[in-house]
C-alpha cells in the first residue's frame, strides 16, 4: 500500500477548493435524493469535459451501445481499453466519461465505454450481461492486449465481468485499473459510517439506497454483484486508487486484501483528501493526471505478458507441417 501526498501549497489551496465546490453542489444534491431516479437527475446536472485532441464515434460491440475514443494524432501504442462508467448502476453515460475516456486515449490507447443497461428499469444482472457480451465482441475482435478499466461502480463491475469470464472459462483483461471502486453491495465496509463527514462527495444513505435499487430481489453477497466476497483466484493483476476520506475507502482495501490473499497482484494507491473517482478531475487536479500516468504505467508493464501468452498459444495450436518430418534428401 502507498500514499501520496504531494506537497505544495497551491495543490493544497487547490483541493481544499475543488473539495468545497464537491460538497456544496454534489454531495448535497446527493445527500436530498430519495429515488434512483433522483440520483440520475442529479448526477446529469453535473458538467463533464471532452479532451482536446480525441476523437469519440459511436459504436455497438456485442450488441451494446457505447463510444470509441481514439487520439486524433497519436493512433494506438499499448492496446485497448474496456472502461466501465460508474454512476451508482443508475445513471451516467460514456458521454459523461469523456474525460478520462480521452485521457487514456491521448496516452495511446483505444477506448470504448459501453453504455450498459442502467437500474431501476434494468437491475443485476443486465450490467454485467452487457459489458461481457461487449468484452465477448472485443475479444473476437481485437487481436492485442485488452486492459479493463472503471470508476466507482464501474470498478466493482471490472471486477465482476472478471470473475464471471473466469468461471466460463474465457479469456480475461491482462489487468485492470480500479478508481475508487465500490465492490460490496452489502455496505459492510466500516468507512461508510467513519468517513460519512469526510468524504466531499458521496451521502452515505444514497449509496445503501442504491445498492438496494441494482440488488433486486438477489443475495447482496454474490461475489458477481460484490467482488470482495468472491474467491479472486487466477484474475489479472489489479491498480486500485482510493482517497483517503472516501465513503469507499474500505471496498478498495477490503478489495486488495481479498486479491492477495488468492495469490493475485493487488497495488492499492491511497491519495490524501482526493475526492470520489478524481481521475475524473485530471482536467483541474494534478493528482488526476498523476494517477492516470501511474495507471498507464501499469498498463505498460503488463502488456509483455499478452505477448508471451500469445505465442505460446500460437505455437500450440500451429499444425505440425509433415515435411519436415522427413529426412533430408542425400546425393
Amino acid at each position: 500500500m502507498e500514499t501520496r501526498d504531494p506537497h505544495g501549497l497551491v495543490s493544497k489551496v487547490r483541493t481544499v477548493i475543488i473539495n468545497f465546490l464537491i460538497r456544496a453542489f454534489v454531495k448535497r444534491r446527493l445527500a436530498a435524493c430519495r429515488t434512483p431516479l433522483d440520483v440520475r437527475k442529479a448526477f446529469s446536472s453535473i458538467p463533464s469535459t471532452t479532451p482536446k485532441g480525441v476523437a469519440f464515434s459511436q459504436s455497438r460491440l456485442g450488441g451494446v451501445p457505447g463510444e470509441w475514443a481514439e487520439s486524433k494524432k497519436n493512433g494506438v501504442t499499448y492496446g485497448t481499453v474496456l472502461y466501465l462508467h460508474g454512476g451508482g448502476y443508475v445513471a451516467m453515460s460514456s458521454r459523461t466519461h469523456r474525460s478520462i475516456a480521452g485521457d487514456f486515449a491521448l496516452r495511446g490507447f483505444r477506448v470504448f465505454t459501453p453504455d450498459y443497461r442502467l437500474a431501476p428499469e434494468h437491475i443485476f444482472p443486465a450490467a454485467l450481461d452487457d459489458v461481457r457480451a461487449v468484452w465477448r465482441a472485443l475479444r473476437a475482435e481485437i487481436e492485442g492486449p485488452i486492459f479493463i478499466a472503471g470508476d466507482s461502480s464501474g470498478g466493482g463491475l471490472a471486477v465482476a465481468l472478471q470473475l464471471s469470464l473466469r468461471d466460463g472459462h474465457e479469456e480475461g483483461p491482462i489487468a485492470a485499473c480500479l478508481f475508487s471502486p465500490w465492490a460490496d453491495m452489502a455496505c459492510a465496509g466500516e468507512s461508510l459510517e467513519r468517513n460519512r463527514d469526510r468524504d466531499p462527495m458521496q451521502a452515505t444513505n444514497c449509496i445503501r439506497m442504491l445498492a438496494k435499487t441494482y440488488v433486486g430481489a438477489a443475495d447482496p453477497s454474490d461475489p458477481l454483484i460484490s467482488p470482495v466476497y468472491g474467491d479472486l483466484t487466477g484474475l489479472a493483476p489489479f491498480l486500485i486508487f482510493v482517497g483517503d476520506t472516501e465513503a469507499l475507502l474500505d471496498d478498495a482495501k477490503r478489495l486488495a486484501e481479498r486479491a492477495r490473499s488468492h495469490g493475485v497482484r493487488a497495488d492499492l494507491r491511497i491519495y490524501p483528501n482526493m475526492p470520489h473517482a478524481w481521475p475524473l478531475l485530471s482536467a483541474v487536479l494534478p493528482e488526476g493526471r498523476r494517477a492516470l500516468d501511474e495507471a498507464v504505467a501499469f498498463f505498460q508493464e503488463a502488456a509483455p505478458r499478452y505477448l508471451s501468452d500469445w505465442l505460446r498459444r500460437r505455437q500450440s495450436s500451429e499444425p505440425v507441417d509433415d515435411a519436415s518430418r522427413r529426412p533430408a534428401a542425400t546425393g
